[in-house]
């Protein structure tokens, strides 16, 4: 039985092979791979029989098949037998010859299979082989490939078979014409060869040792023959490069005295072949060979044929490269290893051939000859020893060469010189100096166009890498490198290469230190080139301000000079240790982003300075700063270097006790600056700054020295611009020198400056300012000499301010001064910040108004009003992401401004002095621009923090403006820009505290009241308008309390102003403001009523802001109070839809307890007394009528919105909340879809009226918004977010959603206003005889909820609920009835220990429930499987039996339905049926459970989640029935809810556990899975088979009577041809599983 059945499977999936779909393909190969593993030889011999019956298989199908058993072979060679092992030759054998075309996959294929045979019957394989390699025929060249393949494979199997068949195949080397059989040929000649030597190689563990070289060498050699004299000069490429790759491993078996007879030719024939093919690696991988074979034979003529091998080998490494592949790279390194082996037997005449080549300019060439320079250094280092000075020599040209790939050759052939000692001979230090060189080029040089050259960059970086490498891992080299490497570190052409370099040194000074203080100190005597100490210094300190550029050359420069520190002086070392630690530290925690230079550069500075006072040697100092000055025309390429320069100059001299070399020194850098770069000027002024610290007189000397010099009158002549320099240059050093005598005013001690002000400073640089043209001053028009000379009056200004003697000093220049920086200011363009002169020239007017004498009126009136105009009025500065400004200038210069009016104000620090300033700000705080108001608004309370801060009361006096101002900052509270409302708040507190101060209290006195405006700032900070206007409101209750009553209303009328202010959040916050204040101090404004309510009337008839509608008419509702019938009669009859004044006045009417009773009582009886709607045709009469809302009712719902809406009606809606709830939610009902009327729809469309409709006049939104308003305003906020949260309102509105907008309704009122229950329950009973459908639909949904809910249970309203409900069970509608089900099931959850009781009640409801209707998917039975799920557990155990077996078998044609909730409920619904069952009914039960387990395990793939989620729930309810602890492990370890399964694994697992437990379930299990072998889901189709495969995989044998095998098979093949691949592909697996059954 087992062969034909296993030939029965093996054919049905060898029939699959053809499948079009790759996947498929593959698993039917696995399928026979899984067939093989189970029945190895039966499984060969039926595809073996297969092969032989479909002769016209097609050869991509054959090629399959023949993979399959080349896999069984791999794994199973050993389990096969003689005979079958026959059969599988004899296929395959037939199969690799059957064509003589060539097919390589299918042929391969096929001697794949004989090599995999051949492993371990090589005898019988070479029997087969060896027939079809017959002598005097020429062979199949399948077979000699597979000759070939079975010697790499098999090589001490097969090397004892070589002899006969080399003599078997030298005769048919002759007759092969065709070039495709001779290149097999040379391929089995070739892997002959390879193996006869690996079996020479190893023989002692050679089944065979006694074979000899000898025994091939004549059949090789006569094989040889062939190949070179005959073959080798073929025209087929693919024949030449065979017969190369074959002459290589051949060579090795010539005799010794063929091989040197041949080599000649043999040389010459290989070098030929590179001409003719651009594919080398063959040709040099056996030219190695060769080479090698020469070599180990001794061969004489090698040396004759030397010359032509280096030409031609030398040309191949020469040859541009166009790719970086493998083979490529291949080629290189057997090109390379010829080069090894000459070198090793021929040094000299190699480098003869090579040294020469390095003095061309060819690139390629000098490249190439580098690269096998580097080698051969490498690799033949005993032959290269003698000669280095010969190599080092060579090396002169390329050194020259400027190409990037040279220079990269050259500096890796510098690498391997420095590790085998070539720079330590004479010559080497060229070497190193061209590596430095190199580690300079810039680091990024951009390539050039056709991508030939490598970048700069890499030779740069492999440069760096190669120094480094060196310098700390060759010992041999520290003699070379130091200390000549110190040598780079000045000039500045190797500024580049300072960072390796200083780590290099580093390395090495650390290693010297290391062998004794002899080795370590410099000699500079010895060796002129050497920097000195101060040259080292200055070089390595200069650098290091910018620190993070090259690569971190500030650390490497700072760590250098550290090591170096015995070198520089002897005394540094014991500081330095201290102090250079600290600035590596800094470093460390910095980024290149994160550093502040000039916080670093004043670090370096200190680290000078401390130095300095150090070393306290003069001679020192003077020479340091000589070398200082010296080095200063290095850095005309690099400013911020040079200026840093200047300051250590600066920082020197100071330190210097000579006059003389002082003066000296500075009156050099005066001549040499060059004055038009603007950094150095900033860098010249720096030193003569820092020196005049304590040399002030000998440095304002030597300014007027050179201002009166000839060199500066030569410049500024008025002929200047045909002599010595243009114009530009004279201002430039103008600029220099009056940043000179700011610098010098700045640094100088204090007590000096005063005395040189303006008798030499001021006088000095006017002098340079101002230039005299024919005895007339012209001022100049060059803005940065204005700059500088702005600057430099603010440093002199602040250093005079500073001066202990400032107040008694009289400032005869003050208003000269002032004036001058006026001018400045208004010179400036008005719409835009470009330059600091604005910021300057304020802060030195700052300055100067502090000094006396005191500025005239009118002078101070000009400064305000000009620089106020001249920052306000700039466009508006981008913000950043906190919404501040980012940019430093404008920062920088409202600054400036601030403390420029604070300075004014100090000097008038009166209420009308502060009135003055901000009558200077007032049009710029009511600006229509949010950027001038934000301004204006942070300089007031700038202004107001100043003068409350330095307020001196000594008499009390009224503050007479407060109300003024008050009503001027207040409104801002509310304005649209956040940093104006919080500037507003402070500027309202300021004015507080101040009123308090002029009151009598102390300045320490903290009010709690006012203290309240600081707590109020934070609701101001988002710009949600009703936190907004709630702060504004707490505001004005504030202002309220501590305004004086004389200043009220002053503060009002300033207010009403504000209503028409440009920024609406401003003329809101005013609304706000004044009914507050209305509210809080109207007692003592009786006799000012009338005029208020004048006011407030004319705003509401003449604004049109919505926003100040309804204020003026919430403050005119005292006077209309006593009218409230006239106006409900009036606003009754008001055309809809309501507009604002309408909405307002109905909420008006809501203040009094009283008239809101009578109010909700009209609107009931006016929305009950006619119909809610009209049915009305449009077009035809059989058309779908459409509902349309009557108007009355309408009307009477918008109002009771309008009156619920208020707070004051909140007593009056509890008294009547059970009628208005209900009358209010059966109006929603019959509401739902109802249309406006077609007068009201156009109305609303063309509305344009100022006064808009407050609200949607849509009936239902209406009511709902009616319902919302009534539950807020009842107390019952939690039930109005519950349901906003879920989206219950929204629901309402739909007709689709109603149901559950209205359950959810109900469960909010269940849970938050559960005592309100029973009236509502009393109202909606009356319900039950509505002729309105959809009213006893929304009565019976919000009951049925209700049931959920145990708060019933605890009213004592369960019976009746359930009477209500139970009565309802006979209503005409569907819907009703399928209400009642649902309600009747959430006695689960609102009071399960009531389910018991009233169990036969519910069963009996539920089971009519699935028989309901005729319609087989009707959702009252939808609706009673959901509601028996949910019972099951709780009733009585006999109610459950006498339904238990009816349900189940009504609710298992759902398991298959196509309708996604059906099959949902009814498979969730049989696991509470699981769940439940228990005691006596388990048994009744079981079979329903196997029954059932099937179509649950399928639908796991379900596409539907919500099926497959109730599958596993299911499953684990099935599983304790089967009373299998196995299979329930692995349905709780699989089946985890959250969990995503992976159904293979766990079908597998189950069927495991199903067949070891119950295995007489197999057939019945199987015989289900087929009925889903039609399933319309693709993914259950798959499931069945995988199932049914699974089953059979752990079924065991003797269960095989069981399963209609048969029927099994044919219904797979009917599967294999589905049209979903996956499909397919799971029917072919189980396919391979049958052969368990075998």
């Amino acid at each position: 039985m087992t062969r034909p059945y296993v030939k029965k499977l093996s054919f049905t999936l060898l029939d699959s092979i053809t499948d079009k779909d790759p996947v498929v393909q593959e698993q039917v190969c696995s399928a026979l791979c899984s067939l093989g593993e189970s029945q190895p030889g039966e499984t060969l011999r039926a595809c073996e029989g297969y092969l032989r019956q479909h002769d016209k298989l097609a050869h991509p199908y054959r090629t399959k098949v023949l993979r399959a058993m080349e896999t069984v072979l791999s794994s199973h060679i050993h389990e096969l037998d003689k005979d079958t092992a026959g059969v599988v030759i004899l296929l395959a054998s037939s199969e690799m010859t059957r064509t003589k075309e060539l097919d390589c996959d299918w042929q391969q294929a096929a001697s794949s299979v004989l090599v995999a045979v051949g492993k371990r019957y090589i005898n019988q394989v070479m029997e087969e082989v060896l027939s079809r390699f017959q002598p005097g025929v020429l062979p199949h060249s399948s077979v000699l490939y597979t000759l070939a393949s079975l010697s790499s494979s098999n090589a001490f199997g097969m090397v004892p078979f070589l002899p006969s068949i080399l003599s078997t195949m030298l005769p048919m080397l002759g007759m092969a014409k065709q070039d495709a059989l001779r290149v097999v040929f040379c391929c089995a000649l070739q892997h002959f060869s390879e193996s006869t030597l690996e079996y020479l190689a190893n023989l002692d563990q050679a089944p065979d040792p006694t074979v000899r070289k000898d025994t091939f060498a004549a059949d090789i050699f006569g094989a040889y023959d062939v190949l070179f004299h005959h073959w080798l000069q073929s025209r087929d490429a693919k024949l030449r490069l065979a017969v190369v790759a074959a002459l290589g491993p051949m060579s090795h078996l010539l005799p010794s005295e063929k091989l040197e007879e041949q080599l000649p030719k043999l040389l010459l024939a290989t070098l030929g072949l590179y001409k003719k093919h651009a594919e080398t690696f063959q040709i040099s991988k056996s030219l190695g060979q060769i080479l090698e074979a020469a070599v180990s034979v001794g061969s004489r003529t090698l040396e004759v044929q030397l010359d032509a091998l280096l030409v031609a080998l030398h040309a191949q490494i020469c040859v541009p490269v166009e790719s970086s592949s493998p083979l490529v790279m291949s080629s290189q390194k057997e090109v390379l290893r010829c080069f090894t082996v000459l070198a090793c037997c021929s040094p000299d005449r190699l480098l003869a051939f090579l040294l020469p080549r390095l003095d061309t300019n060819n690139e390629r060439l000098r490249v190439g000859t580098l690269q096998i320079l580097r080698h051969i250094i490498n690799s033949a280092a005993a032959q290269m020893e003698v000669k280095k000075p010969f190599i080092l020599s060579s090396m002169r040209l390329p050194l020259l060469d400027t190409n990037n790939k040279v220079k990269r050759a050259v500096v890796q052939v510098i690498s391997a010189m420095a590790h085998h000692g070539y720079l330590e001979q004479p010559g080497g230090e060229v070497m190193v100096d061209y590596i430095v060189q190199q580690c300079a080029l810039p680091p990024e040089e951009p390539e050039k166009p056709d991508g030939e050259e490598l970048g700069a960059d890499s030779v740069r970086a492999v440069s760096i890498r190669t120094l480094y490498l060196v310098s700390t891992t060759v010992d041999r080299m520290n003699s070379v490198l130091w200390p000549y490497l110190l040598e780079f570190l000045t000039p500045v052409r190797f500024t580049a290469a300072l960072t390796p370099l200083c780590r290099s040194l580093v390395h090495l000074a650390l290693k010297r230190q290391e062998a004794g203080a002899d080795d370590f100190l410099v000699q500079y005597n010895s060796n002129a080139n050497l920097p000195s100490p101060f040259a080292m210094t200055t070089r390595l300190l200069v650098v290091s301000s910018n620190p993070y550029l090259g690569d971190g050359r500030g650390a490497a420069s700072l760590r250098l000079l550290r090591v170096m520190h015995r070198n520089i002086h002897p005394l540094l070392g014991q500081r330095w240790e201290t102090t250079m630690p600290v600035l590596l530290e800094y470093l460390d925690e910095h980024t290149e982003e994160t550093l502040a230079l000039k916080e670093w550069e004043e670090k370096l500075l200190v680290f000078l300075r401390d130095t300095l006072a150090v070393v306290s040697d003069n001679t020192w100092i003077c020479q340091l700063s000589q070398e200082m000055c010296k080095q200063l025309p290095s850095y005309n390429g690099t400013p911020q270097e040079k200026n840093f320069l200047y300051k250590c100059i600066g920082t020197t001299l100071g330190a210097a006790s000579s006059k003389e070399v002082v003066r000296k020194h500075l009156r050099e850098l005066l001549e040499t600056a060059r004055y038009q770069e603007e950094a150095e000027q900033e860098g010249l002024a720096c030193c003569f700054g820092i020196c005049a610290i304590a040399h002030l007189e000998d440095t304002l000397a030597q300014l007027e020295d050179f201002v009166r010099s000839d060199m500066f009158r030569k410049s500024i002549g008025i002929f200047s611009i045909f002599k010595d320099r243009s114009e530009h240059e004279v201002e430039r050093m103008k600029s220099a020198l009056i940043l000179c005598y700011g610098h010098v005013a700045a640094q100088a001690p204090r007590e000096l400056v005063l005395a040189k002000v303006e008798s030499d400073i001021l006088r000095s640089m006017f002098q340079c300012f101002n230039t005299k043209v024919l005895g007339i001053k012209v001022e100049t028009k060059d803005p940065a000499l204005k700059l500088c000379l702005v600057q430099s009056l603010c440093m002199v200004c602040q250093a005079m301010c500073s001066s202990a003697q400032a107040s008694s000093f009289q400032f005869s220049r003050k208003a000269e001064l002032v004036t001058q920086m006026m001018e400045f200011i208004r010179a400036e363009p008005p719409d835009c910040l470009r330059t600091p002169i604005r910021k300057k020239a304020m802060l030195a007017c700052t300055y100067l108004v502090n000094l006396e004498p005191v500025l005239e009126e009118q002078a101070q009136t000009d400064v305000i009003h000009s620089c106020l105009h001249s920052v306000m009025a700039l466009p508006p500065e981008p913000e950043g992401e906190d919404g501040t400004c980012q940019e430093p200038l404008y920062l920088d210069t409202v600054c400036a401004l601030e403390d420029l009016l604070t300075s004014l104000l100090q000097r008038n620090m009166t209420p009308q002095g502060l009135q003055v300033m901000v009558e200077h700000l007032s049009p710029w705080i009511k600006s229509p621009r949010g950027h001038e108001r934000a301004r204006a608004l942070g300089l007031g309370a700038c202004l107001l923090r100043f003068f409350l801060a330095h307020l001196h009361v000594s008499t009390l006096v009224p503050f007479h403006n407060l109300g003024l101002l008050v009503g001027l900052f207040a409104p801002r509270c509310a304005d649209t820009w956040a940093t104006t409302r919080q500037e507003a708040v402070g500027c309202v507190h300021s004015l507080l505290y101040l009123q308090l101060g002029y009151e009598g209290f102390s300045r320490d006195h903290r009010d709690d009241v006012a203290e309240r405006l600081l707590a109020l700032k934070d609701g101001l900070v988002h710009p949600d308008p009703t936190v907004l206007f709630h702060t504004c409101h707490s505001i004005a209750q504030v202002i309220a309390k501590r305004l004086p009553s004389d200043q009220l209303i002053s503060l009002l009328l300033t207010m009403f102003e504000s209503l028409g202010d440009p920024d609406k959040n401003c003329s809101r916050a005013s609304t706000v403001m004044i009914n507050c204040l209305l509210k809080e101090r109207g007692n003592v404004l009786l006799e000012k009523v009338p005029e208020i309510v004048s006011v407030l009337r004319a705003k509401l008839r003449d604004t049109q802001e919505e926003h100040v509608l309804p204020a003026a008419q919430h403050s005119v509702y005292l006077l209309a109070s006593q009218h409230r019938e006239a106006v409900v009669s009036s606003l009754l009859g008001s055309p809809l839809p309501f507009d604002s004044h309408t909405c307002a006045l109905w909420r008006a009417l809501a203040v009094e307890p009283s008239l809101t009773t009578q109010v909700l009582g009209l609107l009931l009886e006016k929305m009950s007394r006619d119909v809610p709607f009209k049915e009305s045709r449009a077009f035809l009469l059989g058309s779908t009528a459409d509902r349309v809302a009557t108007l009355l009712p309408l009307a009477a719902t918008c109002a009771l919105y309008e009156v619920l809406s208020a707070p004051s009606s909140g007593a009056v809606v509890l008294e009547l909340y059970p009628q208005l709830f209900v009358a209010l939610l059966l109006r929603v009902s019959c509401t739902v879809g109802v249309q406006l009327p077609r007068n009201l729809q156009g109305k609303e469309r063309r509305s344009t009226s100022p006064a808009k409709p407050a609200r949607n006049l849509d009936p239902c939104s209406s009511a709902v918004d009616a319902l919302q308003a009534l539950l807020l305003r009842g107390g019952s906020q939690d039930v109005l977010r519950c349901v906003e949260l879920k989206g219950g309102w929204e629901l309402l509105r739909t007709s689709a959603g109603h149901e559950d907008g209205v359950a959810q309704l109900a469960s909010s009122m269940a849970k938050y206003a559960g005592p309100r229950l029973p009236l509502v329950m009393k109202a909606l009973a009356g319900t039950q005889s509505s002729v309105y459908e959809i009213q006893r639909v929304t009565a019976t949904a919000f009951l049925a909820e209700l049931l959920s809910s145990n708060v019933v249970n605890d009213l004592m309203l369960l019976e009746p609920l359930l009477d209500n409900l139970t009565t309802r069970l006979k209503d005409s509608s569907a819907s009703v009835r399928r209400l009642v089900l649902r309600g009747l099931a959430n006695i689960a959850s609102g009071s399960p220990d009531k389910v018991r009781a009233h169990g036969p009640q519910l069963m009996t409801a539920m089971v009519s429930g699935l028989d309901d209707g005729d319609e087989p998917h009707s959702l009252v039975a939808l609706e009673a499987m959901v509601g028996l799920a949910r019972l099951l557990d709780l009733v009585e155990p006999w109610d459950l039996r006498l339904v238990l077996l009816h349900t189940a078998i009504r609710i298992r044609p759902f398991f298959d339905s196509e309708k996604v909730e059906f099959r949902t409920a009814s498979i969730r619904l049989f696991g509470h049926l699981n769940k439940a069952c228990h005691g006596d009914c388990e048994d009744v039960f079981l079979e329903q459970v196997v029954g059932g387990l099937v179509p649950l395990l399928l639908h796991l793939r379900d596409p539907q989640a919500s099926v497959a989620s109730a599958c596993k729930f299911a499953l684990c309810m099935c599983v304790p029935h089967l009373e299998c602890a196995e299979l329930a492990a692995a349905f709780h370890k699989y089946l985890q809810e959250g969990r995503s399964v992976h159904f293979g694994e766990f079908l597998n697992s189950t069927c495991k556990h199903l067949m070891h437990h119950f295995p007489d379930l197999l057939g019945r299990l199987v015989s289900t899975n087929l009925f889903y072998f039609k399933s319309s889901w693709d993914d259950v189709r798959a499931a069945a088979p995988m199932f049914t495969g699974f089953l059979v995989l752990h079924a065991e044998p003797e269960q095989k009577p069981q399963v209609d095998l048969e029927q099994l098979i044919a219904a797979l093949q009917l599967l294999l041809k589905d049209p979903v691949p996956g499909v397919r592909e799971k029917a072919a697996e189980t396919l391979g599983r049958l052969v368990k059954f075998a």
